[in-house]
């Protein structure tokens, strides 16, 4: 199963648009949003998907309300669950508050986080984490995503043109 991984849109609409493009054209099975989006509208383009997503709050997403109401209840308070293709996964935004917790438990097979805008990706024992960077952008001045494939718990930052 492959598996789109996204952080810190922070409202840039083009790059979501490429972002949710390039998930559909590598074919994500499902997309999973490590926080903040910023504003209800941001989450607009992901209603393009050929897949399911699922995000949680990070930092600068005040308006929850509006998050719940346009995302149809998939934002979560953080850390959150699920399972994926027989594989456990966490995700988070802020990693000083569950990583280490989460990593060093060896109960999941991926922990996804955001919130550093920088990309990560490293084995751990069994478990595999990823920080897809940041999609916006707005940081550091490159928007990143990643594509994780659950079956061979493999990798990839992809940047966005």
């Amino acid at each position: 199963m492959k598996i789109g991984i996204i952080s810190d849109s922070h409202d840039n609409l083009p790059r979501i648009r490429q972002a949710v493009d390039l998930f559909n054209h590598l074919g994500a099975e499902f997309v999973i949003h490590c926080g903040d989006f910023v504003a209800p509208f941001s989450l607009l383009p992901l209603q393009s998907l050929n897949c399911d997503y699922v995000g949680v709050y990070g930092n600068n997403d005040g308006e929850k309300t509006g998050l719940q109401s346009v995302s149809s209840g998939r934002i979560r308070v953080e850390p959150a669950t699920i399972e994926l293709g027989g594989r456990k996964i966490s995700f988070f935004h802020h990693l000083q508050n569950f990583f280490d917790l989460a990593v060093d438990s060896q109960a999941f097979d991926l922990v996804c986080y955001g919130h550093t805008h920088k990309t990560h990706l490293e084995h751990r024992g069994k478990t595999l984490v990823v920080n897809p960077g940041e999609c916006g952008g707005w940081l550091y001045g490159t928007s990143t995503i990643a594509m994780v494939d659950l079956k061979n718990l493999e990798a990839e930052i992809i940047k966005l043109d």
